[in-house]
């Protein structure tokens, strides 16, 4: 990924709470040499890894194997910004966003049920109210397990882009960070936390 070094995180920690708060992610490999992309579930693991799940029907994990080189692709909020909202002229619009690329090495791991419990558990503490798992649910996802494969990637490289108008005058960035309160209030609360 391209990176300007002004939209580069100022921590690894605001990376980390980007993926915990937009876990669906793009796990990109290849197969005989084409790029093959999949919507998954994406988590932090322990130290240096993240884990994951897909179905098991999906034919990207086989290639894991031979293949094990993945990207995998974590988006933000994200909006387009309006010369509007600026309340100048001359002005251009442009798109704010984050978001946070990941490569590293996919390995196929036993307990898929762990990570589908960590998964829930993980989307369930966005919520408000969160829901618990009662015993006949934990059955029901052991009787889907065979139709799921669990990975887990041990992160090579990290880079990210909070591309959130950080290079205009605080005027004009206060109407744009305004504008996406009214429209887009998670981009407005990343606007805030940058």
């Amino acid at each position: 990924m391209w990176t300007a070094p002004r939209y580069a995180a100022k921590d690894p920690a605001q990376e980390m709470e980007l993926i915990r708060q937009n876990p669906f992610a793009l796990v990109v490999s290849t197969v005989d040499g084409v790029p093959v992309a999949t919507h998954a579930p994406v988590l932090p693991g322990e130290e240096g890894t993240l884990v994951g799940h897909m179905a098991r029907a999906n034919p990207q994990w086989r290639s894991f194997a031979s293949a094990p080189d993945v990207l995998v692709v974590f988006s933000g909020p994200h909006g387009y910004v309006s010369p509007t909202v600026y309340g100048t002229d001359p002005a251009v619009p442009t798109w704010d966003y984050a978001a946070v690329h990941v490569t590293g090495r996919v390995e196929l791991i036993d307990d898929a049920l762990e990570v589908v419990e960590r998964t829930v558990a993980a989307a369930e503490s966005l919520r408000s109210p969160s829901w618990e798992p009662t015993p006949a649910s934990r059955e029901r996802f052991r009787a889907l397990l065979p139709g799921v494969v669990a990975f887990r990637v041990r992160v090579r490289t990290q880079q990210s882009v909070f591309k959130l108008s950080q290079d205009i005058d605080a005027e004009r960035y206060a109407r744009v960070r305004a504008s996406a309160a009214a429209d887009n209030p998670r981009l407005a609360e990343l606007m805030g936390r940058s």
